[in-house]
């Protein structure tokens, strides 16, 4: 929502908070076959991208999320070949992915093209990647193409979704969770945007029993600064299809990042008591 020409607020009424940023102008809007996306030139956090009046990124911040849903997996499994993103539209998280020489092929599976489109246009260095050889962007639903890959052919799967309602709901699910086991290898793994652990909590808590349910043998959890998200202390879900160490390589990458360290992965997986105590269960 904008509460005038000068402010654009994303408002939780169900999470009694808000986060603003004082706008210059609005740069595009318009309703896709499934959602409403809009682009923002912001005063301070550069240019915001929205879907359905939800904050999706900005300029300023969006380096912490999209290093850190790829780098930490991609280090920990150290021989990553075939990476499959489902979402991911705005391209950031595939840019991080193809960083890594040993990465071979990247799809991307986003639902709706016009997030891709209107990236390439307004946010053209997340959108770097799109024309590697190694990388497929593929306009199509998340679920179903994860239902009709082969058994055992996927390294690593992202799920770089929205909340889990409207398109992602079918995304944080058990059903859907069995399926990604089935298709990643020995030694694959999952990484699921996993929302705020101070507000968020239980479906945190779901999502880790529903991947463990669905045969994964341990999940993790991750968090991480994002200031324009809500409570600005976000997380992704770290699932291991076989018992396996997660730790970070002791040398920095060879490509240049803003976030990611070594010893910003290892601390990423520390968790405070009430979370301890909610992943336990």
């Amino acid at each position: 929502m904008v509460l005038d020409d000068n402010w654009y607020t994303e408002a939780s009424h169900d999470l009694g908070l808000g986060f603003s940023l004082r706008i210059k102008s609005k740069l595009h809007e318009e309703q896709s076959a499934y959602q409403t996306i809009a682009v923002y030139e912001t005063e301070t956090f550069g240019r915001l991208l929205t879907i359905d009046g939800l904050v999706m990124l900005t300029d300023r911040d969006n380096f912490v999320y999209h290093e850190m849903m790829t780098h930490p997996a991609l280090f920990a499994h150290g021989a990553a070949k075939n990476v499959v993103i489902i979402g991911g539209g705005d391209c950031g998280t595939l840019r991080e992915v193809l960083k890594h020489d040993n990465v071979q092929q990247a799809t991307q599976i986003e639902i709706d093209e016009r997030v891709t489109r209107i990236a390439e246009e307004y946010f053209p260095a997340l959108c770097d990647s799109n024309d590697d050889p190694r990388a497929t962007l593929a306009f199509e639903d998340g679920v179903a193409w994860m239902n009709n890959a082969p058994d055992a052919s996927v390294d690593l799967i992202i799920i770089d979704s929205t909340d889990p309602i409207g398109p992602a709901e079918g995304l944080f699910n058990e059903a859907f969770y069995k399926q990604c086991h089935r298709v990643l290898g020995q030694g694959g793994l999952l990484v699921q945007q996993s929302e705020s652990p101070l507000v968020h909590s239980e479906l945190i808590g779901e999502m880790h029993g529903g991947l463990r349910a669905a045969g994964f043998a341990d999940t993790h959890l991750l968090s991480f600064p994002q200031p324009s998200y809500p409570t600005g202390w976000w997380s992704a879900t770290l699932a291991v299809r076989d018992t396996r160490s997660l730790y970070a390589p002791e040398r920095a990458p060879d490509f240049q990042t803003f976030y990611y360290t070594p010893a910003m992965h290892n601390a990423a997986f520390a968790q405070p008591a009430f979370m301890a105590r909610i992943l336990a269960n």
